[in-house]
């Protein structure tokens, strides 16, 4: 990913977003960007994957921790300082489905949040909790595997808020939470919470 590419800093976390091409290993080009931010040449980046598969930087970058994610043509890239990070990018395409996913993924009352929802903005509804949710997950480590029911949001004004989560996970207050619109058609959610 160019290191021109656009970028935003929020709280410990700087994250870029650029182009990608589908079927492509994501990690190359997020290598890039992550040695161009720490100004080292990209082979000389230590950057590995631990059993789960979630990546961790070397212990010449200790205190510093990365994730990405891709999705339809767009890669986001996140770097965080002090914090453990997840990041998530989901392409705005019709999902007819979001209700059955939400009733056999989320939990009770998040399906029920949505389902109180006009039809045409629980789609978007559902988006922003799925992006909240990985984003979480893949700072925890273990992804969607872990169980997406196994945390538990509610609307709040614009967005969502970890409202209740597996021990394993930390408390609900020590994470925090950051949606945009990276590009056009895209939505992605940052969460981070201290080491």
């Amino acid at each position: 990913m160019d290191p021109a590419e656009p970028y935003l800093d929020v709280g410990p976390v700087r994250c870029a977003w650029g182009p990608y091409r589908r079927g492509e290993p994501a990690e190359p080009a997020a290598r890039a960007w992550l040695a161009g931010q720490l100004a080292v040449p990209e082979d000389a980046l230590a950057l590995w994957r631990d059993v789960h598969g979630r990546p961790h930087l070397g212990q010449a970058h200790a205190g510093l921790d990365a994730n990405w994610s891709h999705s339809g043509e767009r890669l986001l890239v996140a770097l965080a300082r002090g914090a453990r990070v997840g990041a998530d990018i989901e392409w705005l395409r019709p999902r007819p489905n979001a209700m059955t996913l939400a009733r056999r993924f989320f939990t009770a009352d998040e399906a029920a949040q949505l389902a109180d929802l006009p039809h045409d903005g629980a789609e978007a509804w559902f988006v922003r909790l799925w992006c909240a949710k990985e984003a979480v997950l893949k700072a925890h480590g273990r992804g969607i595997a872990f169980g997406l029911e196994r945390l538990e949001f509610t609307r709040d004004g614009e967005g969502w808020r970890l409202h209740r989560c597996d021990p394993a996970l930390g408390a609900p207050a020590d994470w925090r939470l950051h949606a945009f619109m990276p590009a056009p058609g895209y939505l992605a959610t940052l969460a981070w919470r201290p080491h």
